[in-house]
């Protein structure tokens, strides 16, 4: 059989043009890509459907639980059509109009009609990742701004229009991404993002509509907004789990800010134990060249350093020349960085207040015996995936295997750093149980003899409570 890469640290793959075939998403695989992200601001249904297909295929083959991501659009903002390519100057003068048109150098067309009601003068209009900017002059009528060109360039059509500082009345899920989201929930995705998250209340309002269609799909807030930053408390509690979207954030906000607002959440994150993902221009030099720079490999060093539960590729894998060159050398730059022990023994020990503080702290202990022991491996049994984000949390040097009756978790857990899952469905008596996974585990060569192995389970098994015992065994 196969043998896939496993690192810790897990690899987001977006899924496009390049990437969406059998042969390529299993080369992903196999490099060690855990969550293959589809995303949603490009692509129909139907190419969707067919990558979708492909991927549990591929699972199916190899026994892999690759997870699927699907990551709304949300109310991105873009100009409209463009003839060819413009040219703004800087000094000039150009009108902003909310109503459908061919863009000009004189007139610029912008997909959001509340955008004269919102905005105000002095505000500034970034286009095109902030390569172009504007300043807001004077509010013409309903549908139109007067703009001055602060810094001019070269635009073609579609390009994203930011507005940092106008608080926006547009909502966090737009027509599109209710019709999106339905195909999500109808093709048993285990991951949503949602973007241009601002407050908790966007993050409950679509875990509402998940819980109406009686699914338990998982939510990710992408932090992307000013907002988002200021409440990021409120909204890491909501979660299930985050993405730091450096992109749009670093356009959002000044971009000196990002590098510490992305360690700040991956702190965060890691002492709430939910998974938290380092996203936008990880390798991005590789789009058009078959190696990266020295500073994007230290950029995805230093995201696995901090302990992200996931660094992701975007353009790189799915519409980039070197797809699955890219995959496999951000997987050695992960490997190499996990031999340092840094990456490891990090969360805080959890507070006698909490509610679940007798489980947590069976799940902290283990973490610190594994590393006395100098253990292999940290063995859990789970219905509902608790035990396995919080031990994840944290991050043992031991590996960590989580058995489960439970399938759609199995793929949801290869988000969530150091994790890998296993089926199981008998639970019998504990020894039994504990010797069973033992075995599987001896079986698929991640333990052998002499090893010790940290064991976290609940007993008696059968009632699937809340962790309470620990076992240390010796393999034989």
């Amino acid at each position: 059989m196969l043998k896939r890469l496993y690192n810790k640290t897990k690899i987001v793959a977006t899924i496009g043009p390049i990437s969406d075939n059998y042969d390529t998403l299993k080369s992903f695989i196999l490099q060690g890509v855990d969550v293959c992200r589809l995303n949603f601001s490009h692509g129909s249904h139907e190419i969707h459907a067919a990558a979708l297909k492909n991927i549990r295929s591929i699972n199916a083959e190899l026994n892999s639980a690759v997870a699927i991501l699907q990551d709304l659009q949300g109310p991105k903002l873009r100009i409209g059509k463009v003839d060819g390519e413009i040219t703004l100057v800087d000094g000039a003068t150009v009108v902003v109009t909310t109503e459908p048109t061919v863009c000009t150098a004189d007139l610029l067309y912008v997909s959001y009609h509340e955008l004269a009601r919102d905005a105000k003068p002095g505000e500034s209009i970034l286009i095109n990742d902030g390569n172009v900017v504007l300043e807001i002059t004077e509010i013409l009528d309903d549908t139109r701004i007067l703009a001055k060109v602060v810094y001019g360039g070269v635009l073609t059509s579609n390009k994203g229009f930011n507005l940092p500082q106008t608080q926006l009345s547009v909502p966090s899920l737009t027509e599109k991404d209710l019709i999106d989201l339905d195909w999500g929930l109808e093709n048993d995705v285990e991951w949503v993002a949602l973007s241009f998250v601002r407050s908790p209340e966007d993050i409950i309002d679509l875990k509402k509509r998940i819980a109406s269609r009686g699914k338990n799909t998982r939510v990710i807030a992408k932090i992307e907004k000013p907002e988002a930053v200021k409440n990021i408390d409120d909204i890491i509690k909501v979660s299930d789990g985050i993405m730091v979207a450096r992109g749009d954030l670093g356009v959002e906000m000044p971009m000196q800010r990002v590098p510490l607002i992305q360690k700040n959440v991956v702190e965060k994150c890691i002492a709430a134990s939910k998974p938290v993902i380092i996203a936008t221009q990880m390798m991005e030099s590789m789009i058009h060249n078959s190696t990266p720079t020295r500073a994007e490999i230290n950029d995805v060093a230093n995201a696995v350093l901090d302990g992200a539960d996931a660094v992701m590729l975007s353009a790189e894998t799915s519409v980039g020349k070197y797809p699955i060159k890219v995959v496999e050398l951000m997987g050695k730059i992960i490997t190499d960085v996990e031999a340092d022990r840094r990456v490891y023994y990090k969360g805080k020990r959890p507070i006698h207040t909490s509610p679940s503080f007798a489980s947590d702290e069976i799940c902290f202990t283990a973490v610190r015996i594994s590393d006395h022991l100098k253990a292999k491996a940290i063995v859990a049994m789970t219905k509902s995936g608790y035990t396995g984000f919080k031990v994840a949390s944290y991050r043992p040097e031991a590996d960590i295997f989580i058995f489960t009756d439970n399938r759609p978790l199995l793929n949801a857990l290869s988000l969530v750093w150091g994790v890998r899952g296993f089926y199981y469905d008998k639970f019998v008596s504990t020894d039994e149980t504990f010797d069973d996974v033992i075995e599987i585990l001896k079986n698929a060569e991640m333990v052998k003899e002499r090893d010790y192995v940290i064991n976290c389970a609940s007993m008696p098994l059968h009632k699937k409570q809340r962790t309470n015992t620990i076992k240390v065994t010796v393999v034989e």
